[in-house]
C-alpha cells in the first residue's frame, strides 16, 4: 500500500527559503520548457529576486511539508512601464516529486487572494510551452481565460518553444453577467 504526502503548509516566503526555491526553479530551467531562461540562476540571484519583489509589497508564498521547501508562487510586474502598475504576472512552481498533489493549485489560489486583496486589477499568466496542458488546466480551473498562444517565440532544448498567454480579472468584472 502507497502512503500519501505529509500535508503541506502555505506561509509566506523569507529570505531562507531561497535555497529550497532555487533548487526547485533550477530543475524546471534545466529540464523543462516553462521558463525560458536558460541557465539556472544562483541562490543569491534567486534571494535578489525576491527582496526586490518584496520591497515592493508583491506577494510571495512557499509550500513547506517536513521541513522542505516544495513548491512557490509569487506575483510581479507584468510590464514596467507605469501604464502597466494595475497588473501583475503570476509565477508558480512545484517539486518535480510533487505535481499532482494539489500544491501548485493551492498556491495559485493563496496567490490570487493576496492580490485581490491589493491594488492590482489583472493577472496575467505567460505559460512557457503550450503543451503544458497541467498549468493551462490549473489556471483555467481558477478562474483565467484563454488570451492567445505566441507561436515559436522561444528556442530552448533544441526545439521551437510558445507561449500562452492567460488572463484573470482581481476585481469584479464588469462585462460579467450574473
Amino acid at each position: 500500500m502507497q502512503r500519501s504526502p505529509s500535508p503541506f503548509i502555505l506561509r509566506p516566503a523569507s529570505e531562507t527559503d531561497m535555497a529550497g526555491v532555487q533548487r526547485i526553479y533550477g530543475d524546471h530551467v534545466t529540464n523543462g520548457l516553462a521558463s525560458f531562461e536558460e541557465t539556472a540562476p544562483s541562490i543569491d540571484e534567486m534571494r535578489t529576486r525576491f527582496l526586490t519583489l518584496k520591497s515592493k509589497a508583491f506577494p510571495y508564498l512557499v509550500a513547506e511539508r517536513d521541513g522542505e521547501i516544495v513548491g512557490y508562487s509569487y506575483a510581479g510586474p507584468y510590464r514596467t512601464r507605469s501604464a502597466y502598475r494595475f497588473t501583475v504576472e503570476n509565477s508558480v512552481y512545484v517539486a518535480p516529486d510533487c505535481s499532482g498533489q494539489g500544491i501548485g493549485r493551492a498556491l495559485l489560489a493563496e496567490l490570487i487572494a493576496e492580490c485581490e486583496k491589493g491594488p492590482w486589477r489583472q493577472m496575467i499568466a505567460i505559460i512557457g510551452n503550450s503543451g503544458n496542458s497541467a498549468s493551462i488546466a490549473l489556471h483555467k480551473s481558477l478562474g483565467f481565460r484563454m488570451v492567445g498562444t505566441l507561436r515559436e517565440v522561444g528556442f530552448k532544448h533544441d526545439q521551437w518553444v510558445d507561449s500562452v498567454l492567460m488572463q484573470r480579472h482581481l476585481v469584479p468584472d464588469p462585462g460579467a453577467t450574473s
